[in-house]
């Protein structure tokens, strides 16, 4: 019995689902459900916007005085986007099976393969704990040692010119490390929600994905930079609509990538 067991794991896990090539036009109609699912489900979807912007607030305050942290905090802020928004994932394919779901329902996306989930979370921490320390010596290196809050550092070893190519180089590996994350992560949560899939083939089937539809998913993607950003320049105040409509386009997102 075990054994049959296990043989069916593997066969689950060697099996990925078929992938869809979409153009880039397609970004225009996600956002439109996304703006669609959070005016039928306002309460529960702004109230996760609401977590967004004031737990971004508390990590950007905290880490102000910090650059290195500062800048973790807000790449650390697109990397794990995707597993925070699972709540609103399940507010989405609850109102697409004609449900009018509310905030206690959308907590079922962390109790349906709630294992595959948690370790897709371990493996995005693990990453940011791997940014934060090679930012933590990069900055130890450009400010030689001194402290300083953010605009200190931003005047002195940036705006400056000196080491540039320092500087640079640490920016290519962020975003080298972060284009990777995407790539594993860009339909990786909704695939284990919907789908009760494991963490690998959920991983496999993103980086199938975006291997297949990459400059969709490339500008997709510098959407959701663009879109954030801006909810940072409000103090994350926009975030509070920007991220449920970002979540819930994701969604609708991995519904037209994956058969």
């Amino acid at each position: 019995m075990e054994t049959n067991d296990y043989l069916e794991r593997l066969e689950l896990r060697a099996t990925v689902p078929t992938i869809r090539r979409v153009p880039a036009g397609r970004i225009a109609d996600w956002l439109g459900a996304g703006w669609r699912d959070l005016k039928a489900n306002p309460i529960p979807s702004l109230a996760y916007g609401l977590l967004f912007g004031l737990g971004g607030d508390l990590i950007l305050l905290a880490s102000v005085g910090h650059p290195h942290l500062f800048s973790v905090a807000v790449s650390g802020f697109f990397l794990v986007a995707p597993l925070l928004a699972a709540g609103l994932y399940e507010l989405s394919r609850q109102h697409a099976n004609g449900t009018h779901p509310i905030f206690i329902d959308s907590l079922r996306a962390f109790r349906n393969n709630g294992e595959s989930i948690a370790l897709f979370g371990l493996a995005l921490a693990l990453i940011i704990i791997l940014w934060e320390r090679v930012s933590a010596i990069v900055f130890a290196l450009l400010s030689h040692g001194t402290a300083g809050d953010i605009a200190q550092f931003m005047s002195q070893t940036i705006t400056s010119g000196q080491n540039m190519s320092f500087v640079l180089a640490w920016l290519a590996l962020g975003g080298m490390l972060a284009l990777l994350t995407f790539a594993l992560s860009v339909i990786s949560v909704p695939l284990m929600l919907d789908r009760k899939l494991d963490v690998v083939t959920a991983m496999l089937t993103s980086l199938h994905a975006f291997a297949a539809n990459t400059a969709t998913l490339l500008l997709w993607a510098a959407t959701i930079v663009a879109l954030t950003l801006f909810g940072f320049a409000t103090l994350l105040f926009g975030l509070v609509i920007i991220m449920p409509i970002l979540g819930h386009a994701s969604w609708h997102a991995y519904r037209d990538l994956v058969e």
